[in-house]
């Protein structure tokens, strides 16, 4: 494989499971393999975006980070489907509810991704381009949810390129039905729709537009664990 290691992941082909779940944070997807796998080896340190790959009840399995926004994971997850054999991807993740019925702690399974970004601009498309999630991905995660007992909403999302806006339009947004901001969820649905593979996002709700809470990088990092369970649920 002539493509790899590529500038951003040193792996070997053979390294990276076919299923890998991904999150922003490198710190996150650490914490995961710690928590979650068994026998986890890293197979990525480039930039520090650390990769690592075990199993999960005898399935072979990927986590890793693919830092923060679109560009970082359009990056990542190209890679992965078009130089490693990757063929699912599942991001957990934070997002910020615009959904005045989400709390904080909440699941949110995108079924598609709104963006304001250009990323889609690459493909050329007479149109705009609707990012979905893999509808198999997403009904076996709200099975998963349901039994597991926890609070989550299907729905779209707003995958932003911006994080401080000087002119943030969360009225426009929520009056289309958006239930939450996030930044990397349309350019992996794009990424896989061009590759012809699997994605979900799963996100759990870090902060509230609307009341003003939020919680530390720590809890994101270490207490978001029924978006990791959920994920694992699918492999």
């Amino acid at each position: 494989m002539s493509n790899i290691p590529t500038p951003h992941i040193g792996a070997k082909y053979g390294e990276i499971a076919e299923t890998v779940i991904m999150a922003g944070d490198p710190l996150r997807a650490k914490f995961m393999a710690e928590q979650y796998l068994s026998v986890p080896e890293q197979f990525n340190n480039v930039r520090g975006m650390l990769g690592y790959t075990g199993t999960w009840e005898g399935k072979r399995v990927s986590v890793m980070g693919h830092g923060m926004g679109i560009p970082s994971i359009g990056i990542y997850t190209y890679e992965l489907y078009h130089f490693y054999g990757v063929q699912t991807i599942i991001r957990v993740g934070s997002a910020g509810a615009y959904d005045p019925d989400l709390k904080l702690g909440d699941l949110v399974l995108a079924m598609g991704a709104c963006t304001d970004s250009s990323y889609g601009n690459q493909f050329e498309l007479p149109g705009s381009f609707a990012p979905i999630a893999d509808f198999g991905l997403l009904r076996a995660a709200a099975d998963s949810c349901d039994r597991l007992g926890l609070r989550y909403k299907v729905g779209n999302v707003l995958s932003s390129d911006v994080f401080y806006s000087a002119n943030p339009k969360v009225d426009k947004w929520r009056s289309m039905g958006v239930l939450c901001v996030e930044m990397e969820a349309s350019a992996l649905y794009m990424n896989a729709a061009y590759a012809g593979k699997r994605a979900l996002v799963i996100n759990t709700i870090s902060d509230h537009v609307i009341t003003g809470e939020v919680t530390t990088s720590e809890q994101r990092r270490t207490t978001f664990t029924n978006m990791m369970e959920v994920a694992l649920s699918l492999v």
